[in-house]
This record gives C-alpha cells, structure tokens and sequence, in this order.
C-alpha cells in the first residue's frame, strides 16, 4: 500500500519544486532589491544544480516504487517521459546554460541561443507530465 502512495505523491512532491523553483523563485529573484543579473544568474546556477540533485533522487525513489509494484502502461509511459525530459535537460541543456553563465560572470556577452526558452518548455512539460503522471496512478488505485 505504501508504494502505491510513493507513485502518486512523489511526482507531486517533484512537480511542487519543479513548480516552486522554475516558474516562481527563479523569475522573483532577479526582482531582489540589489540583485544584479550576474549575481542572480549565479544564485540560479546554484538553486538549480541542488534541484537537479532532488530530481534526480526523486526518480530514483519512482522507478524503484514502479518496480516494486508495477502500474498500468500509462503510467509508466509517463514515468518514462519524465525521465528523458529530466536526462535531457541534465545531459544537454543545462551545460550550455551553465557556459553562459560563466560567460556572463566574465563580462563576455554570449550570443543570443534558443536554449534558455527550450529549458523553460522543458520545465513546463516535465511539470504536466508528472501531474499526469500522478492523476493516472491514482486512478489505477481508486475502487
């Protein structure tokens, strides 16, 4: 019973940091009296590495409640769809955000690139696909 609650809580849990830290800290900060766009772009190199780490732990802690208790297809197709939004962002996007930053830091302006809206799209589809993810496994258990 308890890994049945695991599928559904914790892509909520992950969706409220998802939530929490992209679509509200991560904007508020550079509202921040006294916070410059190179200080607030560090803070947020920062605030999203520890993310990524949580994240990461978080989907540790689902696959392993998925293998203990295997739900309906969906579901893991689901599961599955936050994984690869959550490996592309660790292995592809956020290193290339990650050397802009470093650029900003230097005084070096970097080229305008698509990346940081993609990062964005990335973050909203990761946060409906585990809202979805957590409504579909909780519809497998209501009786």
């Amino acid at each position: 019973m308890f890994v049945k609650f695991l599928q559904v809580a914790l892509p909520l849990l992950w969706a409220g940091l998802v939530f929490g830290i992209s679509f509200l800290e991560a904007p508020l900060k550079f509202r921040a009296p006294g916070i410059t766009r190179t200080l607030g772009l560090g803070i947020g190199r920062i605030v999203f590495a520890a993310l990524n780490k949580v994240e990461f732990v978080l989907a540790i802690l689902l696959l392993v409640a998925f293998l203990l208790h295997v739900p309906g297809g969906l579901s893991w197709l689901l599961c599955v769809l936050c994984l690869v939004v959550l490996l592309a962002q660790t292995l592809w996007l956020t290193p290339i955000l990650n050397r802009r930053i470093v650029l900003a830091q230097k005084g070096t302006p970097a080229p305008p690139t698509y990346h940081h809206w993609l990062f964005i799209v990335a973050e909203a589809v990761k946060l409906l696909l585990l809202l979805a993810l957590s409504y579909t496994t909780a519809q497998l258990y209501i009786v």
